[in-house]
């Protein structure tokens, strides 16, 4: 079986913005492929660059260097009008603001039709599919509301159909649940994983929530600018997980990054001591190792006391001294 071509394909991304007369680097070499009609999380401190991945995915911002490709495009060689249509038909975005997602003066209904009416789907078309959108983000009963009718589980999931109305390829969200309770996180990752299981359209999901991040079965962290590491979990029939490993992430000229709890724990720092074993690599502290305990050394029994006859004799010199 021919392996599966990468849908994402991320080799050394770098992303420098210039602030003032300072170039900060937002990505650093990141490297990354993700599979077609694959679901992940991305995690990270504020910071490490993860807004910047999404932004360069969505066309939102051009690399600076390396190579960047969504199925057979590159972000890197887009011209403008090619990078307008890139952004209509290819990739749907969900922002974390609500505000940012809907037109507050439309309803549910014609904020779904908007992106369709833009790409010069028809009347009745773009209707009957704004309306299965709606319904299968389970809204079919606000249809005509305005978003200040809306809670804000439901103005996130009136934005998951606002961003797949153009049937794209890619769908990225920033922090989908960073405004709403538990349940209503729940409701939008459950909308979430169901889309991309039924129209599997690949999904990129960042977040801080850590719930979130346990239900994917693929969870990459990214820190200063590179990809650090990598959780993989495994499921049942059922789908409950039966094997979860964590991996350090290999760059393509070898470096890695430890994850932050071992380096915390091993109170690692500057540099450390390795050892190449058979299959594996061995990682340690770069503390001086501690002197060996020796036992004192043992006397020879031979020499351990004068025999009795030397002492008597040496005593017997000492008296006549003395006399």
């Amino acid at each position: 079986m021919r392996p599966v071509e990468p849908f994402v394909v991320a080799d050394g991304v770098v992303k420098i913005y210039k602030v003032a007369d300072l170039e900060v680097f937002a990505l650093q070499g990141l490297d990354l492929e993700i599979a077609p009609g694959e679901m992940l999380a991305l995690v990270g401190a504020s910071g490490s660059g993860k807004s910047t991945l999404l932004n360069v995915l969505g066309g939102l911002d051009t690399p600076t260097a390396g190579t960047l490709r969504v199925g057979h495009t590159n972000l890197l060689e887009l011209k403008e009008r090619e990078r307008v249509e890139y952004k209509r038909k290819m990739v749907g975005f969900v922002w974390q603001q609500k505000a940012r997602n809907l037109l507050p003066y439309l309803s549910a209904l014609e904020n779904v039709e908007l992106p369709m009416m833009l790409a010069g789907v028809r009347g009745r078309k773009r209707r009957t599919r704004a309306m299965g959108l709606l319904e299968a983000v389970g809204l079919h009963d606000r249809l005509q509301h305005r978003p200040e009718r809306l809670s804000g589980g439901e103005q996130q999931r009136t934005a998951i159909a606002v961003a797949l109305a153009n049937e794209p390829s890619l769908l990225l969200a920033d922090e989908p649940t960073g405004e709403v309770d538990s349940a209503a996180a729940d409701t939008i990752f459950g909308v979430l994983r169901d889309l991309n299981q039924r129209l599997g359209v690949t999904v990129i999901v960042v977040t801080h929530d850590a719930q979130v991040a346990r239900r994917v079965d693929r969870v990459v962290a990214i820190r200063d600018g590179r990809t650090a590491t990598e959780i993989r979990r495994r499921r049942d029939i059922a789908g409950h997980v039966i094997l979860e490993e964590e991996f350090a992430l290999l760059d393509r000229v070898g470096r890695l990054q430890l994850p932050a709890h071992f380096i915390d724990t091993l109170k690692l720092k500057d540099r450390v001591r390795l050892e190449l074993e058979a299959d594996h690599v061995g990682v340690w502290p770069d503390h001086e190792p501690s002197a060996p305990k020796l036992d004192p050394p043992r006397a020879d029994p031979a020499q351990a006391a004068p025999q009795p006859e030397a002492a008597v004799a040496d005593d017997s010199r000492w008296r006549r001294r003395q006399s």
